[in-house]
C-alpha cells in the first residue's frame, strides 16, 4: 500500500480510503461481517476510514466504532456533517447549532474521543460559511477533531472559504471531497487546481461511477433495472436512454484496455486511475463484500504508463463529465426558481 500527506496536514494516508457507505441496512446489514471487512482492509495497509452521520442514520459510524475497539490509534478516522438527522427543524445544515451536536453524536457512535477529519458534507446556501469555519476551528481548539474538510463543494466555494478563513483568522480546510472517476473527470479543469493552490489534500468518491465501471453493464446487454443501484437509479443504467450510450462505449474501450494491462476494470477504474492525478491523495473504495475488497485490492499495485492514460484521454478526455455525478443533489441556484428569475413586476417594468 502507497501512503501520501493529506495536503500540508503532516497526517499521513493510504492511496486508498475505506469507504462506509455500504455498511447500513438495505445494502450490508450485518455488523458482524462489516466489521470483517474493515479489519481486512486494514490488515491489507489502508490505514484511512470515511463514513458519515447521514449513512443509514448513524448506522454506519457505529459498525466502524466497533470495527475499531482496540485499533483507533491506528487509524486515520474521517466522518462527515450536514444532512437531516432525525424528526424535527435544525437538526441539519452547517450551523453553529447543528454541527456542535452533530459532532457529539458522531463521537458517541464512533466510541471515540476524537475524529481526525470532519468534512462538512455539502454547502449550506441558508448559513455563512464563516459560521461553519469558526465553530469548526472551536472544535480543534477543544481537540474534538484534528482537522476539518469540505465535500462536494464547487472549486469558487472552496475559494471564498479560504478567503474568509484568512480575513477571519480562522482555521480552513484542509482537505475536499469531491466525485471523480474516469467518466467524471469534470473537477479536473478548476476544483483539483484549487486544491493544489491551497495545499488541500483530496479523497475522492464514486471511483466506480456509481456502479457503472464496474464491469456487469455492457454494451447490447440487458439490464435488471429492478435490482442493486440499477434501482436507486435506474435512469443512469437503462440502455435505453440516448445520454448513456457515450458511457457503454467507453466501458467497452475501458474494458479492452484493462485487459491489455492486465487487470480489471474496476481495478482500472477505481484502484489505478484516480490515484494517477497529482493532486489526489486518496481514493475511497466503498465495497458491500469481503469479495468486492479483495477484487480491488488486490490491483493496489497497478501502476498506469503514459501510453495507458493517453489511451483514457483518447477515450474520455481530460475535463469531461460523461454524467453529473452529483445530479441528486443539484444546487439551490437551479432547483429554486426565484433565485435564478427575476420578480414579476420587475420583469415587466424592463
Amino acid at each position: 500500500m502507497r501512503y501520501r500527506t493529506l495536503g500540508r496536514t503532516g497526517i499521513e494516508v493510504s492511496a486508498h480510503c475505506l469507504g462506509t457507505m455500504m455498511f447500513q441496512d438495505g445494502f450490508n446489514s450485518d455488523h458482524d461481517d462489516c466489521v470483517r471487512i474493515i479489519h481486512a482492509a486494514l490488515d491489507r495497509g489502508i490505514n484511512v476510514i470515511d463514513t458519515a452521520d447521514m449513512y443509514g442514520r448513524g448506522e454506519s459510524e457505529e459498525i466502524v466504532g466497533k470495527a475499531l475497539l482496540g485499533r483507533r490509534d491506528d487509524v486515520v478516522l474521517a466522518t462527515k456533517v450536514h444532512f437531516q438527522m432525525g424528526e424535527g427543524r435544525n437538526r441539519s445544515g452547517n450551523s453553529r447549532r447543528w454541527i456542535l451536536q452533530a459532532v457529539e453524536d458522531s463521537l458517541r457512535r464512533l466510541n471515540t474521543d476524537w475524529i481526525d477529519l470532519y468534512q462538512v458534507h455539502f454547502p449550506d446556501p441558508a448559513t455563512d460559511v464563516e459560521e461553519t469555519l469558526s465553530v469548526l476551528s472551536d472544535l480543534v481548539r477543544q481537540g474534538k477533531i484534528r482537522a476539518f474538510g469540505c465535500s462536494n463543494f464547487l472549486a469558487t466555494e472552496i475559494v471564498e472559504a479560504h478567503q474568509v478563513s484568512e480575513r477571519r483568522a480562522l482555521g480552513r480546510f484542509r482537505s475536499a471531497q469531491p466525485p471523480y472517476s474516469i467518466l467524471a473527470r469534470g473537477i479536473e479543469t478548476s476544483l483539483l487546481p484549487v486544491c493544489e493552490r491551497y495545499g488541500m489534500g483530496v479523497l475522492v468518491w464514486s471511483p466506480l461511477a456509481f456502479g457503472f465501471l464496474t464491469g456487469r453493464h455492457r454494451k447490447d446487454r440487458p439490464v435488471d433495472l429492478a435490482s442493486g443501484r440499477a434501482a436507486i437509479r435506474p435512469a443512469f443504467f437503462d440502455p435505453a436512454l440516448a445520454e448513456n450510450a457515450a458511457k457503454l462505449d467507453a466501458v467497452e474501450q475501458l474494458i479492452e484496455l484493462a485487459e491489455g494491462i492486465g487487470c480489471t476494470l474496476p481495478q482500472l477504474a477505481a484502484v489505478a486511475f484516480t490515484v494517477a492525478h497529482p493532486a489526489v491523495t486518496s481514493a475511497i473504495i466503498g465495497p458491500r463484500t469481503m469479495q468486492q475488497l479483495e477484487d480491488l485490492l488486490e490491483g493496489a499495485a497497478v501502476t498506469l504508463d503514459d501510453a495507458a492514460l493517453d489511451r483514457i484521454d483518447e477515450i474520455v478526455p481530460a475535463g469531461v463529465n460523461r454524467y453529473d455525478p452529483v445530479a441528486a443533489f443539484p444546487p439551490r441556484s437551479l432547483t429554486d426558481t426565484a433565485s435564478r428569475r427575476r420578480p414579476l413586476a420587475e420583469r415587466a417594468a424592463a
